[in-house]
Formats: C-alpha cells, sequence, structure tokens
C-alpha cells in the first residue's frame, strides 16, 4: 500500500511539474538608451522565433503576455 501511495504521489508531482511547465509566460522590461540612461520612447519588441510583440510606451516600459513556454526569450 505505501509503495502505491508512493508512485501516485510522483506521478502527481511529475504531472504539475509538467503542467507549469506548459503555462504561458508574461515577459516585462524597460529600454534604456545606452547614451544617456533614458528610456526609450516606442522602441520594438518582438519575441525570438515568433511573431509576438509590442512597443515600449512614454516610460520605456514593456509587458508581453501569453508567450508560449516553447518561444526563446
Amino acid at each position: 500500500m505505501k509503495r502505491k501511495f508512493v508512485l501516485l504521489l510522483a506521478c502527481l508531482l511529475a504531472g504539475v511539474g509538467l503542467a507549469i511547465a506548459q503555462a504561458p509566460k508574461t515577459i516585462t522590461g524597460v529600454v534604456i538608451s545606452e547614451e544617456d540612461n533614458q528610456p526609450v520612447v516606442g522602441a520594438s519588441i518582438l519575441v525570438k522565433g515568433t511573431a509576438i510583440g509590442t512597443t515600449t510606451n512614454v516610460d520605456g516600459k514593456f509587458t508581453i503576455s501569453n508567450v508560449p513556454s516553447s518561444a526563446r526569450t
């Protein structure tokens, strides 16, 4: 009985780990100019290997939601 319980627990933990690994991710950040350390307004941000992207706001900040876990970041 104890062996079955341990096996069930191991399968449950493995399943949870796989489910979390497949969850979409959110990427956030700030784009700052190297020359004057000021935020870059309207910079284009693209996730490599996808067509997902956005632009920075007036503070240089951006957020990209629902990025698949298979995307390269």
